[in-house]
């Protein structure tokens, strides 16, 4: 199968949405208790946010399958924040979400931004670090989720870019 990277196009936000929620309930148990993916799950957006945070300034990286089905997506900030980096559970393992990742990293670059920055989850983080980034330390918090507070955790990421540090 070949892949095509490219940017988001109005009509890719069901399959994003479809795509980061089947991440999370498929891959997420692998590092992750079945509470814990229930809350994380149940805080990712819909389709319309997709649309409103582009429309807001973020930029995603979308790598699709040979049929146009977005498969693997990074979502960068304008700020330098990479706050989105999924593929899809058929589709893991092949170096898209890198791909997406370092798209993002490129425009990042382009745009003369100096750190790039994410929380990253358990199963995201060695993605990270083979791109370059380094953990700064690791964020215990809760998510709200039927009126109980679920503890979970993911990491803070940094990568300097250009070797400034911003």
């Amino acid at each position: 199968m070949e892949y095509t990277l490219r940017r988001y196009r109005d009509g890719d936000e069901h399959a994003l949405s479809t795509l980061c929620r089947e991440a999370i309930t498929q891959i997420g148990p692998r590092a992750y208790s079945e509470e814990q993916i229930a809350a994380w799950v149940a805080r990712h957006p819909g389709p319309e946010r997709y649309r409103e945070r582009v429309a807001s300034g973020a930029i995603i990286f979308v790598v699709a399958d040979d049929i146009g089905t977005p498969v693997a997506y990074s979502l960068l900030e304008p700020d330098g924040h990479l706050d989105h980096l999924y593929a899809h559970p058929q589709h893991t393992r092949r170096g898209l979400a890198e791909q997406a990742l370092e798209a993002a990293e490129n425009h990042a670059v382009e745009l003369g931004i100096a750190r790039l920055y994410t929380e990253a989850s358990e199963l995201a983080r060695p993605a990270f670090e083979r791109a370059g980034y380094s953990a700064t330390h690791r964020r215990d918090f809760t998510i709200p989720s039927d009126g109980r507070e679920i503890a979970i955790h993911n990491y803070a990421m940094e990568k300097a870019l250009n070797g400034l540090r911003s």
